[in-house]
């Protein structure tokens, strides 16, 4: 497939692989995490995001709207919105924006090469993430091959909730897999993300045997799955795995609500403390102990 949704092409990303990378967004997810940082990733559709605060309630938007919203609804969210964008290009400030663009592989390619003497630079190179990129495997796959032609390093970034077949079609073309993992319960994982977390452990056993370089990425929410019952059920099973050259712990940040916000969606989460300094250290050291590499932050 030559088309895919895009939602951000980010430069200079030093957390999502090694190197300095270009990190490309697949817009559609499977999951539905609580304490989602893209909460725009999680729609296979194209969205309307509103930044309340640069709105200067000047009412352009208002007037181009197919849908007509309630007179002085600058901030909100019209019923029956489809994403036209009509308000978008009338907006001054940019206050009203769409998340998710088609591209081809030739523009995305284009907009990766951009960036080519950073990679070669630093090691870097392009991470695929979303979202799910695999929400789009066929695309997916033709972003690979195209990089692998050019000699790009290449990186994906799944939640590993996708076919077998998905996966072990991209290996060969995939450099480094970062594998997100939230929590090994299957009923809370279910309550959390939304769906079973079988799928997304078989897979991670099927690909640490076929492949050598692997990255675990486990957020760490507190009071979801910071606990050292959760930390050392995980830590047990990433030890039993070959393939897994480390394992990053992401401590938890509080800016997914106000993503949320700006697709008029509420946060289930709610307001939670960050992880302290302290207890990020005591969260490493069960994967520590379990001899594995483990990082803090990206």
């Amino acid at each position: 497939m030559d088309n895919g949704l895009i939602f951000n092409i980010q430069r200079y990303s030093v957390h999502d692989g090694p190197g300095i990378r270009t990190t490309v967004f697949l817009k559609g997810c499977p999951l539905a995490c609580w304490w989602c940082h893209n909460p725009e990733s999680q729609n296979a559709q194209p969205e309307l995001l509103i930044m309340e605060n640069r709105c200067l309630r000047c009412g352009e938007c208002l007037k181009v709207c197919p849908t007509g919203p309630e007179p002085q609804a600058f901030t909100t969210h019209p019923a029956g919105c489809t994403a036209c964008g009509h308000c978008v290009a009338a907006c001054p400030t940019q206050t009203r924006q769409i998340a998710g663009h088609t591209m081809n592989s030739r523009q995305v390619l284009q907009e990766i090469l951009k960036d080519r003497i950073f990679f070669e630079q630093s090691g870097g190179g392009v991470t695929f993430s979303g979202g799910e990129p695999f929400r789009q495997a066929a695309f997916l796959q033709t972003l690979l091959a195209a990089c692998r032609d050019r000699d790009i390093h290449t990186a994906v970034d799944t939640c590993g909730y996708t076919p077998w077949e998905n996966l072990a079609a991209a290996a060969p073309l995939v450099k480094v897999f970062l594998y997100d993992i939230k929590l090994m319960d299957d009923e809370r994982h279910q309550c959390f993300t939304g769906v079973s977390n079988v799928l997304i452990l078989e897979n991670l056993s099927r690909l640490s045997a076929i492949h050598g370089h692997i990255w675990i990425r486990l957020p760490l929410i507190p009071g979801v799955n910071d606990a050292p019952e959760d930390l050392e059920a995980t830590a047990h099973f990433l030890g039993t795995l070959r393939g897994i050259r480390q394992v990053n712990l992401l401590p938890y940040h509080a800016g997914a609500q106000e993503k949320a916000a700006r697709l008029g969606n509420p946060f289930a989460l709610g307001k939670i403390q960050t992880s302290t300094p302290e207890s990020l250290q005591q969260a490493a050291g069960h994967f520590r102990h379990a001899g594995l590499e483990t990082l803090i932050g990206g």
